[in-house]
């Protein structure tokens, strides 16, 4: 269950958020949505592939973080191992919802900070606050605020991104097949990636086009996380040798 509602200092003055992170969080998920504004920090960490929306057709971005739907190999029960923590799940239980208000005699809708009360890191007793005591904002909530703020203007840009990406026909779908041992085995389908050769294949006009987007280097920085396939790989073997360890 979820129960959006919109944040403000009065009624959640007191409010805090747990920032740990862990299963009970919902967070031991195998993918989840990435944006174009955050992709320097995400190619460091993490693959970055597309796959197609179900609903409108249109591609998504996401993170892989693990080889199985349920299974995210940066999470254990101490927290999560990496540099960058994706947006989508750094800013907890809060989203973005919008609210109408007037402007030069029109009517607009602006982003504004939602929370979801039935999220299970909503606490009045533990974590972080999030209004100071006086009612402004707290420096977590003012990242929070910049978090949102990179995801509302990501979803914009990547289907913008997308859409370039596919007029010159450098989409291309991909399987990634992972063979641990004998017994164990992935094949990820579904998945699409930017066809390196394609890419390299541009012309001059196209180039530039895809530069003065801000795109061309979101094509290059997709390209470079695939060498993090293999650093999942190496993770998941880890992972099997410690619950090996602790079995025997």
């Amino acid at each position: 269950m979820t129960r959006h509602v919109l944040l403000n200092n009065v009624t959640h003055k007191d409010l805090r958020v747990i920032t740990r992170h862990g299963a009970e969080f919902g967070e031991n998920v195998g993918s989840v949505l990435t944006f174009p504004t955050e992709f320097g920090d995400i190619q460091r960490e993490y693959p970055i592939f597309f796959r197609k929306d179900a609903r409108t057709g249109e591609y998504v971005s996401i993170a892989l973080l693990g080889f199985a739907k349920d299974e995210n190999l940066f999470l254990d029960e101490h927290g999560w191992h990496a540099s960058y923590i994706p947006g989508v799940i750094a800013r907890g239980p809060f989203l973005i919802g919008f609210q109408e208000r007037e402007a030069g005699g029109e009517a607009r809708k602006e982003p504004v900070i939602h929370i979801d009360m039935d999220d299970p890191r909503v606490s009045f007793s533990e974590g972080e606050p999030v209004f100071l005591p006086h009612g402004g904002n707290t420096r977590y909530l003012e990242r929070i605020a910049s978090i949102l703020r990179g995801i509302h203007e990501g979803v914009a840009l990547n289907r913008a991104m997308c859409a370039a990406f596919e007029r010159f026909g450098l989409i291309e779908p991909v399987n990634v097949q992972v063979q641990l041992n004998a017994e164990e085995q992935y094949d990820l389908t579904g998945l699409y990636t930017i066809s390196e050769e394609k890419l390299s294949q541009l012309d001059g006009d196209a180039l530039v086009t895809l530069n003065k987007a801000g795109f061309l280097q979101g094509a290059f920085l997709v390209i470079a996380s695939l060498n993090n396939v293999k650093k999942l790989i190496d993770m998941k073997h880890r992972k099997r040798l410690v619950a090996g360890a602790r079995v025997s």
